[in-house]
């Protein structure tokens, strides 16, 4: 037999320990693929590092040539345009010539452009200001409103946003009609303002600015609304709380601990509907078609007007760069704000 002193082959660990056997420590096959294939992985991992950046683009490509197509080529034909004097004779022949700046200079001296610019700036600030009154009050009756009741409210203002705003400007102006319209009828039926019910509201300019006046807001409520509402879900009850324990009423309150919460969704729903109110068309073309007598031709009319009625193309575009210039200043000044605040954009 042999001596249980002789120590085990293999491991100096396991002498004098005849029952302990473990395996040889020289390396093996699978010890030699381990290295293997982890220089494997890292260079797999370097390649699709490497790749990555192109696939990426690749994946992008199709959503890039339809923006292309869509958005960028017609700006850049809409600048070059503004450089040009196409008119109705280009549209048949093709022939035009590049005149600088001419349309522009041209455009400048012209009374009904500086006209359009006051009237359009102005109506824009009475919409983007009964807008933001009535959506931020609407907002702030959601938060007091039952579920029920608030899911209702909430409904009606999507159906009303929904609408598309062609439809609801048709809808508008035979609300508005004189003779059989809704609500002529109801302010005859009221008896403050006398027979109404062949008031023509396009042909009275301070009465057609009021009835597209309120279907602006009307439309814009909705969204500004439910933004709004958003905000004050996620504002802390503990600063409302600790507001009325100091005494403050619901003024005090709305002014010192809910409006500062709110700023800056206020401050960018305030800039879109500057944006979106500064470009309105459909809503006045449809319903006063910029009349009576011009009175309601703001620049998105005049500039279809010169575009595509007097057909004067170029002089068109012209004023389309313009009033995008005007619209990426306030732009600029928005993001410029929120970057000195340190407000996420």
């Amino acid at each position: 037999m042999p001596s249980t002193d002789q120590p085990v082959r293999g491991n100096p660990k396991t002498a004098g320990n005849p029952k302990v056997s473990l395996p040889d420590s020289t390396p093996g096959p699978a010890a030699d693929a381990l290295p293997r294939r982890r220089a494997g992985a890292g260079t797999r991992a370097a390649a699709a590092r490497h790749r990555g950046p192109w696939v990426a683009w690749w994946l992008l490509t199709p959503a890039g040539l339809v923006m292309l197509a869509v958005t960028v080529a017609p700006i850049a034909f809409l600048v070059y345009a503004s450089f040009t004097d196409y008119d109705q004779r280009s549209l048949f022949t093709g022939a035009f010539d590049v005149v600088g700046t001419r349309q522009y200079t041209d455009l400048l001296s012209q009374p009904e452009f500086w006209d359009a610019l006051i009237r359009t700036v102005v109506f824009t600030a009475a919409m983007v200001a009964g807008s933001v009154a009535v959506g931020a009050g609407v907002a702030q009756l959601l938060t007091r409103l039952g579920t029920a009741m608030r899911m209702t409210v909430t409904v009606v203002l999507i159906l009303a946003w929904a609408m598309p705003t062609v439809a609801s400007s048709l809808v508008w102006k035979w609300l508005f009609q004189p003779g059989y319209g809704v609500v002529n009828w109801l302010l005859t039926q009221t008896g403050l303002f006398g027979d109404m019910t062949n008031t023509d509201w396009s042909n009275s300019a301070p009465l057609a600015y009021l009835s597209i006046w309120l279907l602006i807001v009307w439309q814009a409520v909705p969204f500004i609304a439910l933004t709004l509402y958003a905000a004050l879900s996620q504002m802390p009850g503990e600063l409302q709380e600790a507001a009325r324990l100091d005494g403050a009423g619901e003024w005090r309150l709305w002014w010192s601990v809910t409006l500062p919460f709110l700023r800056p969704t206020l401050t960018l729903v305030t800039l879109m509907s500057v944006i979106w109110d500064f470009n309105v068309f459909n809503q006045i073309w449809l319903i006063s078609a910029g009349g009576p007598d011009s009175a309601t031709t703001t620049l998105g009319v005049f500039a279809y007007k010169t575009a595509f009625v007097a057909f004067r193309v170029g002089q068109g575009a012209a004023l389309s760069v313009i009033t995008t210039i005007m619209l990426l200043a306030v732009t600029a000044l928005y993001i410029r704000r929120l970057l000195r605040s340190g407000e996420d954009l």
